[in-house]
């Protein structure tokens, strides 16, 4: 069983950064791909961005590239999402998932295990 937490949300105005960290609880890490998926009020789950087991292969939706960084530090069990240049419609609950199998990166069905999320409010 893999347990996944989140952190580093809260309320940040437009133009402002924010990294969030995903601490995982499971002794072999780095086999896990970890992505971060986010969803706004009212509106469907989507890919923000994710990275695979070895940190060589990442991925993002096209509306944070260039903003948001994926990175992953194996040795503390940890992957963070630099995000730069919020706007408001980054506004949404951030989770974190696990996943040990292949496959895409963005595909969202593949992860098996998800955090709770943390909150990111971006004003305007």
């Amino acid at each position: 069983q893999v347990q996944l937490q989140e952190s580093g949300g809260g309320l940040v105005q437009a133009g402002g950064s924010l990294r969030l960290s995903c601490a995982a609880s499971v002794r072999t890490f780095s086999n896990y791909a970890i992505a971060w998926f986010r969803q706004a009020s009212g509106k469907e789950r989507e890919f923000v961005a994710a990275i695979g087991w070895s940190g060589g292969r990442t991925d993002y939706t096209d509306s944070v590239k260039g903003r948001f960084t994926i990175s992953r530090d194996n040795a503390k069990n940890t992957v963070y999402l630099e995000m730069n240049s919020l706007i408001h419609e980054d506004t949404a609950v951030y989770s974190c998932a696990a996943d040990l199998g292949g496959g895409g990166l963005r595909n969202e069905e593949r992860y098996e295990y998800w955090g709770q999320g943390t909150q990111v409010t971006v004003s305007s």
